[in-house]
Order: C-alpha cells, then structure tokens, then sequence
C-alpha cells in the first residue's frame, strides 16, 4: 500500500502575495525560489532530529487564536528568542509567551496579514 512520506507543502490564500513573501523573506530568512511566490525547504539543511507534524484539531480549538484561520503555519527555527525580536521588528504582534516542554521551545506571532504563526525550536541535543 502507497504511504505518504512527509508534508508536501502548505499552501494557503492571501491578500498580497508578494509582498507577504517578501515579509518572510526579510524577517525569518526565507529562501524563496525563482518565481518568488514560494520556499523550498530541503530534507539535507534540517537537523538530524527534525521531524513534520501533521494535526488536525478540534474546530472548537481556541489554540489558533487570536487569528481566525482555519490553519496555523509552524515553522522550525534555529534560535526562537532571535526569530522573535525579528519578526517583533517587522511590525508582527507577539502573542502569547514562550512555552517550553520536551519536544522544544514554542513562540507565536501574528503576521502581516493577521495569520497565527508557531514558531517551534528543537529541544537542545
């Protein structure tokens, strides 16, 4: 039997597109491709113990706000407290504070376009 290997991609709408990326790209160093509307995040730059997550959550779950989209984008970073003042810098709105536990260090943002963003760094090995 087929079985799937690790997530593909996130693909969701925006407002702006390019400028949303470009926003990315100056904030949390995304390598964007050619055509500037998406980033490719390759399998060989990834710590050895990096792994995706797929969750579905309940629809009552208050865990997305304060943003009112349906998903949340988590993004691996190498240092959560930088990635933060960051992004802060860009003009996102913190939310929340950061939460520690065994799988790693977590911190939220809102982006440009009000989206709750997860930022998740990888317990120290």
């Amino acid at each position: 039997m087929a079985k799937v290997l690790t997530i593909g991609g996130v693909f969701f709408k925006s407002e702006d597109p390019k400028s949303l990326c470009a926003w990315y790209e100056k904030w949390l160093q995304f390598k964007l491709e050619p055509d500037h509307n998406s980033a490719a995040f390759k399998a060989a730059g990834l710590p050895e113990s990096a792994y995706a997550v797929w969750a579905p959550f309940p629809k009552s779950t208050f865990y997305f706000a304060p943003g009112e989209q349906q998903f949340m984008l988590n993004l691996m970073v190498d240092d959560l407290d930088g990635a933060l003042a960051q992004v802060e810098e860009g003009g996102a709105e913190r939310v929340g504070e950061i939460e520690e536990c065994e799988y790693g260090r977590f911190g939220w943002f809102l982006d440009p376009e009000g989206n709750k963003v997860e930022l998740w760094q990888l317990p120290q090995q």
